[in-house]
Order: C-alpha cells, then structure tokens, then sequence
C-alpha cells in the first residue's frame, strides 16, 4: 500500500510532465531530491509554477526572462542549481 507522500509524489511527477524535456528534467529533479522535505510555503510556491503556462516557465527557467514574482523566481533559480 501506498503512503499518502507517494501518491501525491506521483500525481505531482504527472503534472511536471510538461512536454518540454528540459522543464521535465528541471521538475522531476526538484521531485526526486527536494519535495518530500520541502517546507510548506516553498510547497505552495511550487504548485504555483506548475499552475503556470509552459512559454513562460521555460523562459524563466532557461534565464531568458525574469519570473516578476520573488519567491517563484527563487525557488526557479534553486531548481535550477540542483545538480544533475
């Protein structure tokens, strides 16, 4: 049986899935070596990024364009510090 973490890890993995293989990439690495012990607000920030259209995260998170928002832009600049 399945704990609560895994099925929402699972159901957020779907909603990275995003058709563009670097924000895949990008998101599935946040996924698999940050979430589980991510605070509550950096959480929220992140469900916030996922709600948004793909051209602007890709934009953002390629360095093209700048995210207006301060804690989207951090947690999108973190995301993009994680090692491969």
């Amino acid at each position: 049986m399945q704990t609560e973490d895994e099925v929402l890890l699972k159901k957020l993995r779907w909603r990275c899935r995003r058709g563009m293989r670097e924000l895949d990439q990008l998101f599935g690495r946040y996924l698999d070596r940050r979430w589980l012990e991510a605070p509550a607000s950096e959480r929220a920030v992140f469900l916030q990024l996922l709600d948004t259209e793909d051209d602007k995260l890709w934009r953002w998170s390629m360095g093209y364009e700048v995210c207006q928002d301060a804690s989207q832009a951090a947690l999108i600049s973190y995301i993009r510090s994680l090692p491969v």
